[in-house]
């Protein structure tokens, strides 16, 4: 019997369900070892089964959207991109006390970014931005918009307009309040004119992949990818890349100012959440107090 997933404990995805389900719906599996990957996410429990393969199960039902999503999307993305990304070999449906529908992908070895030794760092900005443009030129047509199941990603920055202020009034004298408002003010002030594009959605250093010689070779969860704005994917610009390896991103990039001050904005919020969720020593939290001080010095620069 399935789980009310109102009540599903998340808690309950270990090994021992993974093998369960294997048994039940994938048996040509259930004798492959299952480990827990490590690190874990948080919109998904990430198992390594055998030396090939990946089990992939929502954590939450706010994440269910993200399954169909991929399953049916990746395939159609893999050709025109030039980097690995995951692929889907099989779908789960629920059973064992689970509730939702999960996936089985094919495993990508590599180390993530934010661990891994790179080679060059300017190189590996410009291949990113190679892919996020190789991304965007990809038809839409049919493709999903953002809204919930992205998580607001490609959408417009109006969504997380009061999340951001409430957290800029909380974090106080923590921060440069009057800058943090005047960067998101900005981002605020320039829409998105242009053609919707795909967007990842969630790049980070931890989705990330760089092979044994330090060179990028894939990108991972694409959960919150959608078509919109790619604004969002220029996150990583001050989250990961600084100085001229954040420039070369830009240029490589080539996209327009507008696009750049709500990627600004993107990369504020998240800063602003994060440190807001964090409570009285907020401020000292070095990485998001980092990317606001280097959100607000890269604004400050451009007028």
């Amino acid at each position: 019997m399935t789980s009310d997933p109102a009540r599903f404990d998340p808690r309950a995805i270990d090994e021992s369900l993974v093998r369960r389900l294997l048994s039940a719906q994938f048996p040509a599996w259930a004798g492959l070892p299952v480990r827990a990957a490590d690190p874990q996410g948080n919109d998904n429990r990430t198992f390594r089964l055998g030396e090939d393969l990946l089990v992939r199960l929502p954590s939450h039902r706010r994440y269910v959207a993200q399954v169909e999503k991929e399953q049916t999307w990746l395939p159609r993305l893999a050709p025109h991109l030039p980097l690995a990304i995951p692929t889907p070999v099989a779908a789960g449906a629920p059973g064992e006390g689970y509730p939702w529908p999960w996936s089985v992908y094919r495993w990508l070895a590599g180390e993530t970014a934010g661990a891994a030794r790179i080679a060059d760092s300017r190189r590996l900005a410009v291949e990113l931005a190679n892919f996020l443009r190789a991304l965007q030129a990809i038809d839409t047509t049919g493709g999903p918009l953002a809204g919930p199941h992205s998580h607001g990603r490609g959408g417009p920055l109006t969504l997380y307009d009061a999340q951001a202020s409430e957290a800029i009034a909380a974090l106080g004298v923590g921060i440069d309040s009057a800058g943090a408002s005047a960067v998101w003010k900005a981002a605020l002030a320039v829409e998105h004119e242009g053609a919707p594009v795909w967007v990842h959605g969630d790049l980070a250093a931890d989705n990330l992949l760089v092979d044994a010689s330090g060179r990028l070779s894939a990108v991972l969860d694409f959960g919150c990818s959608a078509v919109g704005d790619p604004a969002c994917d220029l996150v990583i610009a001050w989250t990961f890349f600084t100085g001229q390896t954040r420039d070369a991103f830009r240029a490589a990039l080539g996209l327009d100012a507008g696009t750049w001050a709500r990627g600004r904005g993107w990369a504020l919020w998240k800063a602003l959440i994060t440190l807001a969720a964090d409570g009285a020593g907020a401020v000292d939290h070095p990485g998001g107090a980092a990317v606001i001080a280097s959100v607000l010095a890269e604004h400050r620069e451009l007028r």
